[in-house]
């Protein structure tokens, strides 16, 4: 199995939004603390752009045909591109998400918030690095550089035209094969824009499911639900988010990003933290993350759409390859 290498560290995780909101003009985004009765099994879906929700789709697809369906975990988890992953597995079978997935035609390379459709050329992509880097390097520590990144996005919205929100949102939806919640426990992430506090969506908040992803996923603008404005999860802790799942008997991790972080290692939000803190808590965990040979496509390429189809066969591939192994594990 391809897997993150751990240490023994622990660390105590970020807690979601306190403030009060009314329930006739706010979502309610205080999921995480619907979901303090630990089941056995959770499935932890990482961000990773276009690419990273195509290799998700096909490690899970891969796992699938080979006799283990992890879409049936007891609580799902997804940040930004995993948090479209979420509502499409639990909406329609891996099998024709894949299909779906390898015989889309080839597009020229996008990335999330312009004025195409609600998406802007890939030349922004490596912009918006750069200053999430800045960022990092100017903030004290994880909760200010989630309010320092709130600051920014919404001062790009600001200055947009006012039609990057309905675009982006009819932009996600055409993603999702039900614009419905399921039933079974999905957490979607996000962190609010105006304070940087990390919230958690679920079917409770409140919230359509595509402004929850849409909300997930908006790294380059603040998305707006209702007057709350909402940048992407991934700035919550992590790509990934694991620690959400902690008190779970089993947590699988597919981590396109491989666990990596910008964040200094002293603000104890990479992955491995997370890791250790389940493990300390009782939890069984195993991370998936690409191969050696793919990890190229989850970069500053990572939302060039043509590199959905390959990075889903190599997610496939990976997928069937540790069938046998997760299934000891997960069952």
């Amino acid at each position: 199995m391809t897997t993150t290498p751990f240490s023994t560290r622990h660390f105590t995780s970020t807690s979601a939004s306190d403030r009060p909101r009314s329930d006739q003009d706010q979502p309610q985004v205080d999921a995480s603390r619907r979901v303090r009765a630990a089941g056995e099994r959770a499935l932890v879906l990482g961000g990773g752009g276009s690419a990273g929700n195509a290799w998700l789709i096909g490690v899970i697809a891969g796992l699938f045909d080979a006799g283990l369906d992890v879409t049936e975990a007891d609580l799902i988890i997804g940040t930004s591109a995993g948090s479209t992953a979420a509502a499409q597995i639990t909406n329609a079978s891996p099998t024709e998400l894949l299909a779906a997935t390898l015989s889309a035609a080839p597009q020229p390379q996008t990335a999330p918030g312009g004025s195409d459709g609600g998406r802007v050329r890939i030349g922004p992509v490596a912009n918006h690095i750069e200053r999430m880097s800045r960022i990092i390097a100017d903030a004290e520590d994880a909760a200010d550089m989630r309010r320092r990144m709130g600051a920014a996005a919404l001062e790009m919205g600001a200055a947009s035209d006012g039609s990057k929100q309905s675009q982006w949102r009819a932009t996600v939806a055409a993603r999702l094969p039900s614009q419905h919640w399921p039933q079974r426990t999905v957490l979607i992430t996000a962190v609010d824009a105006n304070t940087g506090e990390p919230v958690v969506f679920d079917r409770h908040s409140g919230v359509d499911l595509a402004d929850a992803v849409a909300a997930s996923c908006a790294s380059g603008f603040a998305y707006g639900i209702g007057d709350s404005r909402f940048i992407d999860g991934a700035y919550r802790r992590s790509s990934e988010n694991a620690d959400l799942a902690a008190g779970y008997g089993r947590v699988l991790v597919l981590s396109p990003l491989g666990g990596r972080s910008r964040a200094p290692l002293e603000w104890a939000v990479h992955l491995a933290a997370q890791v250790d803190e389940l493990r300390a808590r009782g939890s069984k965990v195993e991370t998936v993350v690409p191969d050696s040979n793919h990890r190229d496509m989850f970069g500053a390429n990572a939302m060039d759409l043509s590199l959905r189809p390959p990075a889903a066969r190599a997610g496939y591939d990976q997928g069937t390859a540790l069938a046998e192994q997760l299934t000891e594990f997960w069952r």
